[in-house]
């Protein structure tokens, strides 16, 4: 399938979001015209403000209820590529189904509408490693072709009974499997190709509209709470060193993104992009170790028990050598030090 060049237009699906604001970005500063879907008017006023520079180059496209067939036919018109960005993540879901049903149905309907489209070339969804990982008694490192059909086993059993975490990774599962589905079903007469990239916790500055610290999305939150205020509502210090998985910076969320319409080889292909390791701890070592403190107004960050992240295991190991190898060179992954120093500047303009 051919590539999608600079100049090409995008669609990016949950424009306002976390991920997608940092997507359109570094589409943008990569020479692509962009189009981002939005559920009302008022969603786009923060984007049109921090995209104004871009001209006509930026351009958003109201789409009120992404499940619904059909929903996105005007959007994906005159398009050359799509990146499907919006889908539900919070861990606090009482139903399953708040979480399952529109982050399937959003994919299946967007693909439905990608079907019919005369000037796709390539359909990036942005899935994650909850659909890889499984809890297993002795771990192995997960690769792309690892499913995570736990936790699609515990909601089915346990419904609104399941864990809370499963019935995320139950969501981006299915979510997935769908897609997989849809395209395989039909990729002999698409002039499009499906890469799906599966990324874990994304960490990082933000640049989408966030009223406070309380309104951060799910990641960020977490990040926040643990390392820079543990005490409104984070891990106690005690614990911190026993949290943790897998992370990746925004950044390079964005610019895997960007690489994956630039590279033929990454048509057709399931991705894990991720960094590595990490404890909450690492990142609260790494804020101490920063001089001077890109956080002044914090005079007294929280310190928690130093190093004690270095001698954690990893709860989900992986072999994420693939992604590298098809995206290339230019994917080079931030360090913790870099991520922490950046997002304590970003925490600090903002006051926080």
């Amino acid at each position: 399938m051919p590539t999608v060049p600079a100049g090409s237009k995008v669609l990016v699906t949950g424009a306002n979001g976390f991920v997608a604001a940092w997507v359109i970005r570094t589409l943008l500063e990569k020479g692509y015209k962009v189009r981002g879907t939005i559920r009302s008017e008022g969603k786009g006023v923060h984007l049109k403000k921090i995209f104004a520079d871009h001209g006509d180059k930026f351009e958003l496209i109201i789409v009120e209820d992404i499940t619904k067939d059909g929903a996105f036919d005007e959007a994906i018109k005159g398009v050359d590529a799509i990146a499907h960005t919006a889908s539900p993540f919070q861990l606090a879901a009482d139903d399953p189904q708040e979480l399952i049903t529109p982050a399937v149905n959003g994919t299946v309907s967007i693909l439905k509408s990608a079907l019919t489209a005369s000037t796709l070339k390539r359909f990036i969804l942005l899935s994650s490693t909850a659909a890889v990982i499984s809890l297993l008694p002795d771990p192995k490192p997960f690769t792309e072709s690892d499913w995570n059909e736990q936790s699609i086993e515990d909601v089915k059993v346990n419904g609104k009974n399941a864990n809370q975490v499963n019935k995320y990774c139950a969501s981006k599962t299915l979510a997935e499997k769908a897609a997989w589905e849809l395209y395989n079903a039909n990729k002999a007469k698409l002039s499009w190709d499906l890469v799906v990239l599966n990324p874990p916790y994304i960490f990082g500055p933000i640049i989408h509209e966030v009223s406070s610290p309380a309104a951060l999305n799910t990641s960020s939150g977490d990040w926040y709470n643990s390392v820079v205020r543990p005490d409104m509502g984070g891990k106690p210090l005690d614990q911190i060193a026993l949290v943790g998985n897998a992370w990746i910076d925004i950044r390079d969320v964005a610019l895997a993104h960007v690489l994956a319409l630039q590279k033929e080889k990454a048509g057709g292909e399931r991705l894990i992009i991720l960094e590595g390791d990490f404890s909450y701890q690492d990142f609260i070592d790494a804020a101490n170790a920063l001089s001077p403190s890109p956080i002044p107004s914090h005079t007294d960050m929280p310190k928690g028990n130093p190093a004690a992240g270095k001698i954690l295991k990893p709860i989900f190991p992986y072999d994420a050598s693939k992604a590298p190898k098809l995206l290339g060179p230019e994917l080079v992954y931030h360090t913790k030090e870099e991520t922490t120093r950046d997002t304590l500047a970003d925490f600090e303009r903002r006051g926080w």
